[in-house]
């Protein structure tokens, strides 16, 4: 009886053996190449990297745009540091802490944004502010839109009152009406405003500048009649 149970034990083994290798053999069997295409085929190629490599998706008129609307919100920046000691409207002072918080928070994304690229970071103090504009004008692109002149911004510092009130609200609401124009321009540039990033940041910007104009405007049609100089 025991040479019989291990002569059966055996063959049960090699069965067993023979489907193993069987399998491994199924497993280590390359899979076959797909066919190649038939001649005149239209397939494409693979995407190729430009100059600049393949991560760069923005443009040299998005790198003017985002300098000198760090500029341009700086000089915002100046106009709103004068509200608290020359008005005593509390509204105005509301509008111009607005305003003053969502410049600060848009000049930090825009200096991250060229950090980020490798791309020159101008400066956005209060000194700037206005050079900035004449530095754009003399590279050859015009002054940006809305930006005060020097006797502007005097004028402006002068005031006080409801003469200080009636002017802020009409050179900040021109002012946001050159982001607008700005905005305007960098999207009627080619390939220019498509990065997403960009894209999303130039659209809060419109949005932004154009309710804040429309508060302003309010708040400028509320205000009483400037004196008639006599």
């Amino acid at each position: 009886m025991k040479p019989s149970f291990h002569r059966t034990s055996a063959a049960a083994l090699l069965v067993l053996a023979t489907a193993a290798c069987g399998t491994a053999s199924g497993q280590a069997r390359p899979a076959a190449a797909p066919p190649a295409p038939p001649a005149g085929a239209n397939v494409p190629a693979p995407p190729a990297a430009g100059a600049n490599g393949p991560q760069r998706r923005y443009t040299e008129a998005d790198v003017r745009f985002m300098q000198g609307m760090i500029a341009h919100h700086a000089q915002a920046v100046v106009m709103t540091r004068l509200v608290p000691t020359h008005t005593e409207r509390a509204d105005i002072r509301l509008v111009a802490q607005r305003i003053d918080l969502s410049q600060q928070d848009e000049m930090a994304m825009m200096r991250r944004w060229l950090q980020d690229r490798g791309e020159p970071v101008p400066a956005a103090d209060a000194a700037h502010a206005h050079h900035a504009g004449m530095d754009h004008a003399a590279a050859g692109h015009g002054s940006m839109p809305g930006m005060l002149t020097a006797e502007e911004l005097a004028r402006l510092e002068a005031a006080r009152g409801a003469e200080f009130d009636r002017l802020f609200l009409q050179y900040m609401i021109r002012h946001h009406e050159g982001a607008l124009t700005m905005v305007e321009q960098l999207l009627a540039s080619p390939g220019a405003g498509q990065e997403p990033e960009l894209f999303g940041f130039v659209s809060d910007v419109d949005a932004d500048q154009r309710a804040e104009i429309a508060r302003m405007q309010g708040l400028l049609a509320a205000l009483p009649p400037a004196a008639t100089p006599r």
